[in-house]
């Protein structure tokens, strides 16, 4: 049974097609990399699979069943991080969050309890628990709002953008500690990027969405040249050198690296 399916789907945001007729399955235990520019609808894709964004067209079905809101095996890592007080531990942080509570501290029961260890265990985060949420370095955070989404043991991680704002160090670090968890437990990973680098080594195929198009196949057959000036309706050229990508697009004049693309050229990092 395939772990999450899109049967001629087609998303929409408002009057704009996110895509159209988009038909892939994802099998169990696969890393899927979903990359695109800002406003591609990477996020949206997410939140389609937690039955939040219900489809224009087509279909999503999760382990043979159709998406539904509150599903317990689907864990989620959102892009938009809430504010906490200082005063608020990181195991505080986790406790609040085991049930979904975002305010106030409820009283944890001995089950509960033993979730939040085996959770800080996973993600070697026993150094740190301790600590003020707000005073943890950004690779710190991250690996606790990963903990936060291996609650209640799911099936399926949802993780969106969470190499944002992270130095090449902690992005490996965390990239690395996301494939050994799924890896030992058999996790399904949906990882949004801008930025495929970080993640070459370890994903199994890509999801990409740009100018209303979507795509899925292994890294090599989707960036590249020839797809993406497919996608992106231009001439692109995609270039490898020392294991990393480089993207060039002649019709405006500008080549990057695409582990250090400025806002203004981020239409065209993958």
């Amino acid at each position: 049974m395939n772990a999450i399916e899109f049967k001629e789907l087609s998303l929409a945001f408002g009057h704009r097609y996110i895509f159209q007729n988009f038909t892939a399955r994802i099998k169990p235990g696969e890393f899927i990399a979903i990359l695109g520019a800002n406003g591609a609808g990477k996020s949206s894709l997410l939140r389609s699979i937690l039955g939040l964004i219900p489809a224009a067209q087509g279909a999503i079905s999760v382990f043979g069943r159709a998406v539904h809101k509150g599903a317990k095996f689907i864990g989620y890592m959102p892009q938009t991080r809430q504010n906490v007080s200082n005063s608020l531990s990181a195991y505080a942080w986790l406790g609040a969050n085991i049930n979904g509570y975002q305010w106030g501290l409820p009283f944890l029961s001995a089950k509960q309890t033993k979730e939040l260890q085996r959770v800080i265990q996973m993600v070697n985060a026993e150094k740190i628990i301790n600590q003020p949420y707000n005073l943890l370095s950004g690779g710190e955070r991250q690996r606790l709002l990963l903990a936060q989404a291996l609650l209640n043991k799911p099936k399926i991680l949802l993780l969106d953008e969470p190499l944002m704002n992270l130095d090449p160090y902690f992005q490996a670090t965390l990239v690395s500690l996301i494939d050994t968890i799924r890896l030992q437990y058999g996790i399904t990973i949906l990882f949004t990027s801008h930025d495929i680098n970080p993640l070459i080594s370890n994903v199994d195929r890509v999801l990409y969405l740009a100018k209303g198009k979507a795509a899925m196949g292994l890294v090599n057959d989707i960036i590249n040249s020839k797809k993406l000036s497919e996608l992106y309706g231009m001439d692109i050229q995609v270039i490898q050198h020392e294991q990393q990508l480089f993207v060039i697009n002649k019709e405006l004049g500008f080549h990057h690296h695409v582990n250090h693309c400025r806002p203004d050229l981020d239409h065209f990092s993958v």
